[in-house]
């Protein structure tokens, strides 16, 4: 199982927002590559980086600094946030991400996320942002009507590398991850899937560990290592 400690930047930051709520965030003092640095010491081989300003605006924005971690240090990253273009996902290749992340561009268009997908093979991770069953677009901002699995239905013959299931009612909470609802979302369609939103601590990870399904990939880890619940040290053991 792959842990992916998680760095989310906002106006250049390091934060966390509470289910995905802008107006609800937490700012650390540890800049993104400051944190980065410290992962990469610790021995964590895979990050999870997300430009929230790109993710709302539906752009680039904090290109730069996430450029700076993957010169700096020999991570395998996922990147996501404001990615809406073939040329933004050959930009993220071309500086060494090992997976770009789309979300809304996928959703919106299923002609583009096939066409990512066979341009780049094995490269492309489809962001799937759930709340109570259905997804939300931009940043979380925009909810449809759209069941996540009518969805993933849809595009079963797409060569999905990883998808990144989050429970947004869960994230930043710290009340625990949704095992059982991505696992049976994950059976559903034979892509790995990550699981993301509301890891508390260790024993939340240990818990999806023990349960062997066959299509969870990994999972995302953020405000726990923030806050301090989670002892890196500790989790870097795990991996």
């Amino acid at each position: 199982m792959i842990i992916f400690p998680a760095i989310d930047i906002k106006d250049g930051k390091c934060v966390r927002l509470l289910k995905g709520d802008y107006n609800n965030v937490t700012h650390y003092k540890k800049s993104p590559l400051e944190q980065a640095d410290e992962f990469f010491h610790l021995g964590f081989k895979n990050i999870h980086v997300i430009d929230l300003d790109g993710a709302l605006e539906g752009k680039l924005v904090n290109k730069s600094i996430i450029e700076k971690i993957i010169k700096k240090n020999n991570f395998k990253i996922q990147v996501g946030g404001g990615i809406r273009s073939l040329e933004n996902i050959k930009n993220w290749i071309d500086v060494g991400v090992d997976k770009v992340i789309i979300g809304t561009a996928a959703i919106k268009n299923q002609e583009f996320l096939k066409m990512a997908c066979d341009k780049y093979k094995k490269k492309i991770a489809l962001s799937l942002d759930v709340r109570n069953g259905f997804l939300a677009l931009s940043g979380w901002k925009k909810q449809t009507d759209i069941l996540a699995l009518d969805f993933i239905k849809k595009i079963a013959q797409t060569k999905i590398s990883r998808i990144i299931y989050t429970d947004i009612n869960r994230d930043g909470t710290k009340t625990g991850p949704n095992i059982e609802g991505t696992i049976d979302f994950s059976k559903v369609i034979n892509v790995p899937t990550v699981i993301s939103g509301g890891i508390a601590s260790i024993k939340d990870i240990l818990n999806i560990k023990e349960k062997k399904s066959p299509n969870i990939e990994g999972v995302v880890v953020g405000k726990a290592i923030y806050d301090g619940n989670i002892d890196l040290r500790k989790l870097s053991k795990i991996i």
